[in-house]
């Protein structure tokens, strides 16, 4: 394992972001070898259905449906976001390929981590034990949250799980002391130093999804917290390095990386979700270069 200090450097000083627009397997293909320190993917997760976002709003209409505050009127507004369909026939064949072009991309003291739902986490794990050696899992990452509606069928999924990868098990980036520090839960049976410093995360992280008025959110389907994406780019990459994500969506890895003075490179075949990311990445990388497929760069 290789242990790095946290380097302190401007955040946006050099940092350039690249943003492609079209399908991940032709684009992947056109990278160089051994580019990537980090690669994190976020891929659909075979839900069988088309992932929406729906934003509900009141407003004040006096021929509205619905009586409120001073005895006005009001009427409701549903308006839809970005969308894509989740259904694939044969989802490992999907994935295979590129997941065979990110091994190909990582560095020698490389990262590589697929953020899956349980419906297809399992497959994939035997898929990836086979592309980048079963040797070379260093764990799983459960991302658990508190939010949404409850299930009287069955217990409630409220988690995600993370494969961690690496290229070699014995030589990877791992900046221990970038990790953010987390409260304890009985702070008093620690003591008064132990509980100012607080304690290092697990491979449980509780965090909150995204909230749905929040500053955060983009109106994407399924964008991830930056959290999340912050914690595994601190610790699993250094200032200077490239950060790959394929499947892009909102940009939160790009944002991640860009503020912590990482490069990054993302793709999507959304024109919308490329509209949202270099509209979300212009205040943090002062360099964001589109491009068209496996192309040369276009003008913003």
């Amino acid at each position: 394992m290789t242990n790095h200090e946290n380097t302190q450097v401007d955040p946006v000083a050099k940092v350039t972001v690249e943003l492609h627009l079209g399908d991940n397997l032709e684009v992947l293909s056109s990278l160089a070898d051994s580019s990537f320190a980090l690669i994190y993917v976020d891929p659909p997760f075979n839900t069988g259905k088309q992932q929406r976002l729906e934003r509900i709003s009141v407003v004040r209409d006096e021929a509205g449906e619905r009586k409120g505050f001073g005895g006005h009127t009001y009427r409701t507004e549903t308006r839809s976001s970005l969308a894509y369909d989740d259904t694939f026939d044969d989802y490992l064949a999907f994935l295979r390929p590129r997941l065979v072009h990110a091994r190909r991309l990582m560095t020698d003291t490389g990262s590589f981590f697929c953020h899956l739902d349980p419906r297809e986490v399992h497959y994939a794990k035997v898929l990836c034990d086979q592309v980048f050696g079963r040797s070379c899992f260093m764990g799983e990452i459960i991302w658990a949250y508190d939010f949404g509606g409850r299930s009287k069928k069955r217990w409630p999924q409220k988690h995600d799980t993370i494969l961690w990868y690496v290229a070699d098990p014995k030589n990877y980036t791992f900046n221990y002391s970038a990790m953010e520090r987390i409260p304890y839960m009985a702070p008093g049976l620690v003591g008064k130093e132990k509980a100012a410093r607080g304690k290092t995360p697990t491979d449980v992280w509780w965090h909150t999804i995204v909230p749905t008025n929040g500053r955060e959110r983009t109106g994407y389907p399924t964008q991830k917290p930056l959290g999340v994406l912050r914690r595994i780019v601190n610790v699993h990459s250094l200032p200077g390095d490239r950060v790959l994500d394929f499947f892009a969506g909102s940009g939160t890895t790009g944002e991640a990386a860009a503020s912590a003075g990482r490069n990054a490179v993302l793709i999507d075949r959304n024109p919308e979700s490329l509209a949202v990311m270099q509209q979300r990445l212009a205040s943090f990388a002062p360099t964001v270069r589109i491009h068209e497929g496996d192309g040369d760069a276009i003008v913003p």
